[in-house]
């Protein structure tokens, strides 16, 4: 668990910085690590300098930016191109950081009340917190759920809009959410590296439980979890 925490706490590190790379872009990353300044009033939510923050600033390790020693630019161009990884990071970024919300509230006792199925007299509060708990979702469930998360991907907020912008706006209901300038770029930001850390967190908390067999509260509760839960 300790080589969990520990590989966690680098990796949040790291989930503050993005690869970025020269092109045609609204933002131009500078020498020095980390710091960015606006050259256009138009921001593209695919600018590879979005996410380039401090500490670690440009983070491509890998070199895979450079199309030469990207390992799937000779075999899969659709798949390799960076505007597509952006986006399935993005996305995924998304995912997580609504999958650690559903975590701390599951591992707090916070459900939905009522039945999940009526016929088969499963409640909410049956499904068992952590990774088992979609193992006791019915068959029927499952499916609706793969049945939603399709018609999503095809319809409502389609995969194939790279950018990300459903016309949902950025965190400001019931007013006007066109951001631009310096504010959309936090924003902008402020998705991506959070996503990165989210990913991360489910990550370390999939691990966690893996290795001492116990959920989120329970490792608090039994001190398994390092920092946390009685001394």
């Amino acid at each position: 668990m300790k080589c969990t925490v520990i590989t966690l706490l680098v990796g949040s590190a790291a989930a503050l910085s993005a690869p970025a790379s020269e092109g045609n872009t609204s933002f131009e990353v500078k020498a020095d690590i980390g710091n960015t300044s606006l050259e256009a009033e138009r921001i593209d939510p695919l600018d590879r300098s979005i996410g380039v923050t401090a500490p670690l600033g440009l983070y491509d390790p890998l070199g895979w930016l450079d199309p030469e020693k990207d390992p799937a630019s000779g075999f899969a161009t659709f798949h390799a191109n960076f505007e597509r990884r952006r986006a399935v990071e993005r996305k995924h970024g998304r995912i997580a950081m609504v999958a650690v919300v559903g975590m701390l509230f599951h591992n707090a006792n916070i459900e939905f009340p009522g039945y999940l199925s009526k016929s088969l007299d499963i409640k909410f509060s049956d499904i068992p917190d952590g990774m088992n708990g979609i193992l006791s979702v019915p068959l029927a469930g499952i499916i609706q759920i793969v049945l939603a998360v399709g018609f999503v991907e095809l319809y409502v907020w389609p995969a194939s809009n790279y950018s990300g912008d459903y016309g949902t706006g950025y965190g400001r209901p019931f007013i006007p959410n066109k951001l631009e300038g310096d504010e959309l770029k936090q924003k902008l930001d402020l998705e991506i590296n959070q996503g990165r850390t989210a990913m991360l967190g489910m990550l370390g908390a999939m691990v966690g439980e893996a290795m001492t067999g116990q959920t989120l509260a329970e490792q608090v509760a039994s001190g398994k979890l390092m920092g946390f839960g009685p001394p």
